[in-house]
C-alpha cells in the first residue's frame, strides 16, 4: 500500500503500551484501541539474556511446573491436634525460639519481633522480666531460627516457643505435616510485639485450659477438613488472609460438638467456645499451615521455579522455590493502606509475617476478588480487588479449579507462582496485610497491600540459570 493510498484512508489508532497518549485522543474524539504492552522483564538487557539462556530447558521447566502444582492442588489437610511446640515440632528444643521469615540474628531484628521474644521468654520462664530477656536473647544462649525450617508457620512476628501450643495439620495425600500457633485473638497480643502481664496470662491460659479442650475435641471428630473450610469461605466473602469470618464460623460448627462430648468440666469447655466465637481471625492460624504443608509437597522438584515460601521478619522479604531450600532475600517494603485513628504511616514497621503463604499458595490476596468487603480493611476499591484476582493468572504455572470465586463468574483461583513470569511480566504478587508498629509492644496500627521486592526474583532467576549451566558442564 503506498504512502499517498495509506493516508487517503481512514487512520485506526492503536496505542501501545503506555497509556499517557489517550487523553489526547479522547479531547479529540479519534477512536482507538489501547493495547496495555510492555517488553519483558521491562527490557532489561540483563534479565533478557538469562531469560533467553533458559529457552532449551522450557520443556523440562514447564513438566517441573506441573508437577508442583498438581501436588499444591492435591493436598487435603487435616487439623488433627493441638500440642505443645516442643512435642511435634521437628528439630525443637526447649531454647528454640522459631520466628517469621528469613533467619535473622536478634540484634537485626524489628522492633515487633523482639518485642514477641521477649515475651516468649518471660512465657517460658527463662527470665522474669524484659531486662533479663534482652540479656539471654544476646547471650547466644538461644537457638534463634526461621519457623519455615521447621515446617511451621506463624504470623507477623510468627514467634514459636517450645511451651506454646501449636495447631498441627496434616497432609493425607502426601504425608507431611505442618505447624502454627492458636491465634490470640486482637489487641495486646504476642504477634504484634506486646509482652505485658495480660499477653503472658492470655497464653498460659491457652497452654493450661483450651489445649486440653480442642486436642481431646479434635481426637474425637478424627480430625477436620480445612480444604473443605476454605472452598466454603471463599464463597462466603472471606479470602482466607485478613478475612476469616465466615471460615472461622465454619470451623466452629465442625468442632462445637465435639468440645461439648470431651470430659473436661463445663466451665473450661465454654471458654473453649467463646473464644473460637469471640475471635474472627482464629482461622488464619488454620489456612496459614494449610498452605504450608501444600506448598511444602511440592519441594525438590527438579527444575520447578514454582514458589512455595514468600515470607518477611519485618527487615528481610524472602522467597523460596520448590527446586531449591536457598532463600533469595531483599529489603522488605512498607505496607501501603489505611492507618488506625491515631497513626501515621511513619509508625508502621516493614512488612512482616509469615502470613504471605496464604498468598503464595493462592488465596489471600489473589483472592480478593471474592472478598469484597476486605478493600474496607486494606484500602483500595472493590474493581482494583476484582482485577488482581484475574492479574495473578498471569503470573502462576496454572490454578486451583476447588476454590473459585463467585463475583468472577467462579474464576478458580490462581495457583503456583512461576518466578519467570513475575520476571517477565514485570507483575508482582500482591499481598495483603495488616501493619505493626515499628516499635515492640503497640501492636497493629494499619493495614494494606504490598508487593514483594523484584529483587528477589531477578536474584532467584540468575541463580537458577547459574545453576543450569553448572549441571551442563
Amino acid at each position: 500500500m503506498s504512502i499517498q493510498k495509506l493516508f487517503s484512508e481512514d487512520i485506526k489508532v492503536v496505542n501501545i503500551g503506555s497509556p499517557s497518549f489517550t487523553p489526547d485522543y479522547e479531547r479529540q474524539e479519534v477512536p482507538f484501541i489501547h493495547l496495555d504492552w510492555a517488553p519483558p522483564a521491562s527490557g532489561n538487557p540483563v534479565l533478557l539474556n538469562l531469560l533467553n539462556q533458559l529457552k532449551p530447558y522450557q520443556a523440562l521447566i514447564e513438566k517441573a511446573n506441573l508437577e508442583a502444582v498438581s501436588r499444591i492442588k492435591s493436598a487435603e489437610g487435616r487439623l488433627i491436634a493441638v500440642k505443645k511446640a516442643y512435642d511435634v515440632i521437628p528439630n525443637m528444643s526447649k531454647n528454640t525460639i522459631l520466628h517469621a521469615g528469613p533467619t535473622i540474628d536478634f540484634k537485626l531484628m524489628a522492633g515487633p519481633m523482639k518485642g514477641a521474644i521477649i515475651g516468649a521468654l518471660i512465657y517460658e520462664g527463662l527470665a522474669k522480666n524484659e531486662k533479663e530477656a534482652i540479656k539471654l536473647a544476646e547471650s547466644g544462649a538461644i537457638e534463634f531460627d526461621s519457623a519455615h525450617h521447621h515446617d511451621a508457620v506463624g504470623p507477623m512476628a510468627g514467634i514459636i516457643s517450645a511451651s506454646m501450643p501449636v495447631h498441627v495439620i496434616y497432609n493425607i495425600t502426601h504425608k507431611n505435616y505442618s505447624y502454627c500457633t492458636v491465634n490470640e485473638g486482637l489487641g495486646k497480643v504476642l504477634r504484634y510485639g506486646a509482652n505485658s502481664a495480660e499477653v503472658i496470662s492470655k497464653l498460659k491460659w491457652i497452654e493450661q485450659r483450651y489445649m486440653p479442650v480442642i486436642n481431646d475435641a479434635l481426637i474425637l471428630s478424627g480430625g477436620i477438613d480445612v480444604k473443605s473450610i476454605i472452598a466454603q469461605a471463599l464463597h462466603m466473602g472471606d479470602e482466607c488472609h485478613n478475612r476469616n469470618k465466615a471460615a472461622s464460623a465454619l470451623f466452629l460448627r465442625e468442632i462445637a460438638s465435639y468440645i461439648l462430648q470431651t470430659k473436661h468440666d463445663a466451665s473450661m469447655k465454654k471458654e473453649a467456645l467463646e473464644f473460637i466465637k469471640n475471635n474472627e481471625h482464629y482461622f488464619l492460624n488454620l489456612s496459614m499451615p494449610f498452605a504450608k504443608v501444600a506448598l511444602d509437597s511440592a519441594r525438590h522438584i527438579k527444575y520447578s521455579t514454582v514458589l512455595t515460601t514468600m515470607s518477611r521478619n519485618g527487615v528481610d522479604f524472602g522467597i523460596q522455590l520448590a527446586h531449591s531450600q536457598t532463600w533469595y532475600t531483599a529489603k522488605a517494603n512498607y505496607v501501603q493502606g489505611l492507618m488506625f485513628p491515631g497513626f501515621v504511616e511513619t509508625d508502621a514497621a516493614p512488612d512482616i509475617g509469615d502470613s504471605a503463604i496464604t498468598e503464595t499458595f493462592g488465596i489471600g490476596g489473589f483472592a480478593m476478588g471474592g472478598a469484597p468487603a476486605i478493600v474496607q480493611f486494606v484500602g483500595g476499591v472493590v474493581a482494583q480487588a476484582l482485577e488482581y484476582s484475574k492479574s495473578m493468572h498471569e503470573i502462576t504455572a496454572g490454578k486451583h479449579q476447588v476454590f473459585t470465586l463467585p463475583p468472577l463468574d467462579f474464576m478458580p483461583t490462581a495457583c503456583g507462582i512461576d518466578m519467570i513470569k513475575v520476571v517477565e511480566t514485570g507483575v508482582l504478587p500482591i499481598i495483603n496485610t495488616g501493619m505493626a508498629h515499628k516499635e515492640a509492644g503497640v501492636g497493629q496500627v494499619g493495614a494494606g497491600l504490598v508487593h514483594p521486592p523484584m529483587a528477589c526474583f531477578e536474584k532467584a532467576l540468575k541463580d537458577y540459570v547459574k545453576l543450569l549451566k553448572e549441571e551442563k558442564q
